[in-house]
């Protein structure tokens, strides 16, 4: 079954670039540590899901939408120098006039002026799929055109392709802010994807940023680097895992499955990702891995909400039995504590089914009215991803996100507060906003 995925504004389309591109690099790798046969069926997977040919050349099953033109520009050309994949030029739409990092003019200036064309194109990239899995919608949350039209084509997403899933892979901005509206931005923009969207996936900038610095051990940062640890993320959990472990059959319904695993209650719909290990290409030569090392810092990472291998709080314990509730409890270690409501855990490379997953499979990191055995899942695969002999990624629906969502409503309330607009008076497409009355 096929993904179709649309990429919104600017760092949509960045992230769907390097996205594809990892995809596509790690399904022709020889490197995958496994048999031929079962790298000719992981890569027929990946190309099923991901890609489909024209002429022989391999393209990627993606729309493109930004309102102005050169980023999609430029991505077309690194595609096509690429010389192993390509976008389609037909699947693309942009205009002259960006949205201004105003979210009202992408939801309701751009997106009902350009509503038939857009979905026009996905229509008919969705005709060309033999069997629709879903739509994986790669947008940022702070600006205009991602954000504000990404939330209304996502909505009519739902409209229109009412048995289709649809997953928003979301970027969280930086706290220290890269767009003076960007927490009206994003609260309006997460208003509507929770009414429309089946999964909201996570990644935050300053998670990300870290990641490159303390991990990579990248000096001068760019959103190239970025973007490149991101789809090496999002590559971990979607590319092919066994359906059945000890087969070479992989999973046909992976955006299906993923959403029956982890999203038990549509109320609870934002996922996290974290991934084991991650490093720069010079410091892997001189590193070994085993699954218990791996699985031992990645269940860690996961109780203590650390979002990456380094800074893990240790001291960090799941409750005792018998405990009173954690809002009854005094400022203790426990309250540190980021319960699940449900795992994901997704494993690839050499001895794979020598892992022990029993450490995930405490009752103490769920919530009492879900246990392990319906909270926690697991993947596999011998196929090695990357450049890793043995990696793990955990895709959680957990607390993690409850202090980075307080955080921005709350400088959200407080700009309203102090009756700071969504933009300057008079922008085309922003509803009034009514300022706060003395009581």
């Amino acid at each position: 079954m096929s993904i179709v995925t649309v990429q919104l504004g600017q760092c949509g389309n960045q992230i769907g670039f390097e996205v594809f591109n990892a995809l596509f690099t790690d399904s022709q790798s020889s490197q995958g540590l496994c048999s031929k046969r079962e790298n000719e069926a992981y890569q027929a997977s990946c190309k099923e899901r991901f890609f489909r040919e024209e002429k022989g050349v391999p393209i990627a099953r993606a729309v493109l939408v930004d309102m102005e033109p050169k980023v999609i520009n430029h991505v077309l050309s690194k595609a096509a120098q690429s010389g192993q994949w390509k976008y389609s030029q037909h699947a693309c739409f942009c205009q002259k006039q960006g949205s201004g990092n105003n979210w009202a003019y992408g939801y309701s200036v751009h997106g009902p002026k350009h509503e038939d064309s857009i979905m026009n194109l996905i229509q008919k990239e969705v005709e060309k799929c033999d069997s629709l899995n879903g739509f994986f919608i790669i947008m940022s949350i702070a600006g205009g055109t991602g954000s504000g039209l990404g939330a209304f084509l996502t909505q009519h997403l739902h409209d229109h392709y009412s048995n289709a899933l649809k997953m928003n892979q979301i970027i969280w901005p930086y706290g220290t802010g890269e767009v003076i509206v960007q927490n009206y931005n994003s609260i309006l923009t997460l208003s509507h994807l929770y009414r429309s969207s089946d999964a909201l996936l996570i990644h935050e900038n300053d998670t990300i940023h870290k990641i490159c610095a303390k991990l990579m051990n990248i000096k001068q940062i760019s959103f190239g680097d970025i973007n490149q640890v991101l789809a090496h993320q999002l590559g971990s959990v979607f590319q092919p895992t066994y359906s059945v472990e000890g087969s070479f059959h992989y999973r046909r319904n992976p955006l299906g499955d993923l959403m029956e695993n982890l999203v038990p209650h549509p109320e609870f719909k934002m996922l996290g990702v974290r991934n084991i290990p991650q490093m720069s290409e010079n410091s892997l030569p001189y590193s070994t891995f085993t699954w218990a090392g791996l699985l031992k810092h990645l269940r860690q990472m996961l109780i203590s909400n650390a979002k990456m291998e380094e800074g893990i709080d240790w001291q960090v314990r799941p409750p005792l039995p018998g405990l009173p509730p954690l809002g009854k409890m005094s400022q203790n270690r426990e309250q540190h504590f980021n319960t699940s409501l449900a795992n994901l855990v997704i494993l690839r490379g050499k001895d794979v089914q020598n892992a022990n997953l029993e450490g995930f499979k405490d009752p103490a990191l769920y919530t009492s009215w879900l246990g392990p055995d319906e909270a926690f899942t697991v993947w596999k695969t011998q196929r090695a991803f990357s450049r890793y002999e043995k990696s793990a990624a955990l895709v959680s629906n957990s607390q993690f996100f409850v202090k980075p969502l307080d955080t921005i409503v709350g400088k959200a309330w407080n700009m309203f507060a102090s009756k700071v607009s969504l933009c300057s008076p008079g922008c085309p497409g922003t509803h009034r906003i009514l300022q706060p009355q003395a009581p």
